[in-house]
């Protein structure tokens, strides 16, 4: 993996991180082709409900739809262009070029630096505090409010202050990203996971949070105590740190000695600058979380809007430490360049799940997924549903696109093998959730991922042993939800 030189942008992409994904996605792609080779065309039935469309149980049926192309496996990046998730693809493309036009400017500006100086000011000496603090606050949002997107754009900020705070990259994800991951997945009350599948499967809104909140504990404290163990770790020896050599050039200009010299130093613009994209990074939290809270908030829009004042931000924060026009300009245009290798991952890991929908092959997979659960006892078809909607995950990532696709199908088929519906939403829950960190078909974390150092396989081979313990307590709450009768029905 390339290091970068004191004059690059954090974020951009190294060579060899971008042809790992690459090369991981393409082999994606080829599997998902043969898939739709091997396994037969079918077709629920579906209906307009709440301006999405429900799958219709016991309306399967096979079709002759011919074999799907070939040529088309590889034209499959650019199809999703103007295929059915355009309007997604657009979204995140936008989303990568602003936070990367933005945070070069900080950057550049020296407004980075100021940013970070305050909080290392106050936590150097509590840094262990702060990190209990900043997992929790990122979990609670994620699991009850359901903010999940909106704060992946913080860790731009957040890896930057873990280097500052004598830890590394991973340390900063675990921190940002895969506590947001960890939040989403136990969900307490997100409005976009439990409300959505509560509603289709006829539950009362939000029922069975206490037990969902014990579970919600008990992943906070997997996740803390795992990213403090490996915190420590580096601390007392950073060469143990898995990003140690690509972390190199970040931790020179994020060091604690710099950061804190930076503030000691900053120039009133620069302060000004700090307190501008402050502002407006405190107005797209605080609209995220509305968005989450209040129905009436239009919520597909909390995304792009996040993504316009971080923008908004960063031009601002520029202007007022002295850049203007063409410099400017020139400085933006680096910024949103250097994303651009991650907009090309985001078109092939988008391009599988387009394979498999033009393929006619996930309805198929459903269908026979159903009729195994409807067969078997309470106690296995939980764990049937569990690892449904694990494999659909990797295919469709938007939870309450699942629910929508899953529940009408999986409500009624619980009833008849004497598995509670909120069972069956739980198991549907923890199933969708945390796989979202280890697939790479999910586009959030590709982006995640390219705002730092950190390569797809340096994060599976960290995270891995938290995805381990994470997979096995959900087993133990999913079945004593079962043993129990996890009501209210």
């Amino acid at each position: 993996m390339s290091t970068k030189s004191k004059d690059d942008s954090m974020l951009k992409i190294g060579l060899k991180p971008f042809l790992t994904a690459f090369g991981i996605l393409f082999i994606l792609i080829v599997v998902s082709g043969f898939l739709t080779r091997w396994i037969p065309a079918g077709n629920y039935q579906r209906i307009l409900e709440d301006g999405r469309l429900k799958v219709v149980a016991d309306s399967f049926e096979y079709v002759n739809s011919g074999v799907y192309p070939l040529w088309r496996w590889f034209t499959a990046p650019i199809e999703v262009i103007w295929g059915d998730n355009w309007l997604m693809v657009l979204v995140l493309s936008l989303f990568m070029i602003f936070l990367g036009a933005s945070f070069t400017v900080l950057e550049k500006g020296g407004v980075m630096q100021e940013l970070l100086s305050g909080t290392v000011r106050r936590f150097q000496n509590r840094k262990y505090t702060f990190m209990a603090i900043l997992i929790f606050v990122m979990m609670f949002l994620a699991a009850f409010v359901g903010v999940y997107e909106g704060l992946v754009p913080l860790i731009v900020i957040i890896v930057p202050l873990s280097l500052a705070l004598g830890w590394d990259s991973l340390t900063g994800l675990g921190m940002s990203l895969l506590a947001l991951s960890f939040g989403f997945a136990a969900a307490v009350t997100n409005p976009f996971t439990i409300a959505v599948a509560q509603k289709l499967s006829g539950l009362p809104l939000f029922s069975g949070a206490w037990f969902r909140i014990i579970f919600f504990i008990a992943v906070y404290l997997i996740c803390f105590f795992s990213v403090r163990a490996y915190a420590k770790k580096i601390e007392k020896n950073p060469e143990k740190s898995a990003v140690y050599e690509a972390d190199k050039a970040l931790k020179e200009r994020f060091s604690n000695e710099n950061v804190l010299q930076a503030g000691d130093e900053a120039s009133p613009a620069k302060v000004k600058a700090a307190v501008f994209f402050g502002v407006c990074l405190g107005i797209a939290i605080l609209f995220m979380i509305l968005a989450g809270l209040i129905p009436a908030l239009p919520s597909d829009a909390a995304f792009p809007t996040v993504a316009l004042l971080f923008l908004i931000g960063g031009t601002g924060a520029g202007i007022i430490v002295g850049y203007m026009g063409m410099e400017l300009l020139k400085i933006l245009i680096s910024g949103a360049m250097n994303m651009l290798p991650g907009i090309v991952l985001i078109l092939m890991a988008m391009s599988v799940p387009h394979i498999m929908t033009r393929g006619l092959v996930m309805d198929t997979i459903l269908y026979h997924a159903s009729e195994l659960i409807s067969g078997t006892n309470p106690f296995m078809a939980a764990f049937y549903i569990y690892v449904l909607t694990l494999f659909l995950n990797f295919f469709i990532s938007s939870a309450s696109a699942k629910a929508f696709l899953v529940m009408p199908i999986i409500a009624p088929l619980a009833d008849l093998v004497g598995l509670t519906r909120q069972t069956a939403v739980l198991a549907f829950d923890l199933g969708d959730g945390f796989s979202n960190m280890i697939f790479p078909t999910n586009a959030l974390l590709l982006i995640g991922l390219s705002f730092t150092v950190v390569s797809y396989p340096q994060w599976m081979k960290w995270t891995w042993k938290m995805q381990l313990a994470i997979a096995g307590i959900s087993m133990v709450f999913l079945m004593i939800a079962v043993a129990m009768g996890f009501g209210p029905f």
